[in-house]
Formats: C-alpha cells, structure tokens, sequence
C-alpha cells in the first residue's frame, strides 16, 4: 500500500484550508491502493494555518515562529503510519516543508525553491521508503 499526501487526493488540509487535488493519486485512494496523510495535521497544527518554509534548518512560519516542533512529530507519525501498513513508496507534495522531495521552497516565502527535502520526505527516505511525487503524474 501507498501513502500519499492527503491534500493530493483532494483533502482540505493545506495550509490556506484548500487542497493540490490530483484525480490519479486520488483514484488511488478511492480504489484503496493508498492511505492518505497530512504530517503537519498529524504532528497537531490546525487547517488553516500559517505558510511555513525550511530557513537553516528549521520550520518557521510567517509569522517568525519556529514550528519545527509540529513538522518533526508529524513526519514520525507519518512513518509510523507507513511502517503499520507496510509501505514501500510515498507520493508527496512537491515543495512542501513537510512533504517536498527533491526540491522545497528556499525559506524566503517568496516563492523561490531550492533543491532539498521537507522534513517528512527526508524521514521517511531515511527508512527506506521511496519518494515520488505528483509531477512524477
């Protein structure tokens, strides 16, 4: 079984209270070949919530604050999810700080990226699971 992230199959969990809805990863879902999840819910932040980007390796938000705390505990509650169901491959949000696999947004909110991993894609590559995304549909 899969794992994707939740806003891909067209949950409102997104950061602004809307979603990234792909209709193939959320075919997955529906056909239960996937499970949704959202680390940054899973780690306790709320929908809506403050942008949040990567800045020298933590988390912070708009606002300043330092959210790292919510990204780390929803990216080990993620790959606890994964080990229960036995997941071998995760399709993440690109760009994402949780989520983003291969390329992030640089910490700058300006909407630049930079090459990098969010905090739950580099968790659960670290496990060996492995990482595409929605361009990779």
């Amino acid at each position: 079984m899969l794992i994707v992230s939740a806003c891909l199959a067209g949950i409102n969990c997104r950061y602004d209270g809307l979603n990234n809805y792909n209709p193939r990863i959320a075919e997955l879902v529906r056909n239960g070949e996937a499970l949704p999840v959202c680390p940054e819910q899973l780690g306790g932040l709320s929908t809506p919530r403050l942008a949040a980007e990567i800045q020298n390796g933590k988390v912070i938000n708009t606002a300043g604050k330092d959210v790292s705390e919510y990204f780390t505990r929803g990216a080990f509650e993620t790959l606890k999810i994964a080990k229960l169901i036995n997941c071998r491959t995760a399709i993440l949000k690109q760009r994402s700080p949780s989520c983003g696999y291969g390329e992030i947004y640089d910490g700058t909110h300006s909407g630049k990226t930079l090459i990098g991993n969010g905090i739950t894609a580099l968790l659960l590559l670290d496990n060996g699971i492995n990482l595409k995304t929605e361009d990779d549909f």
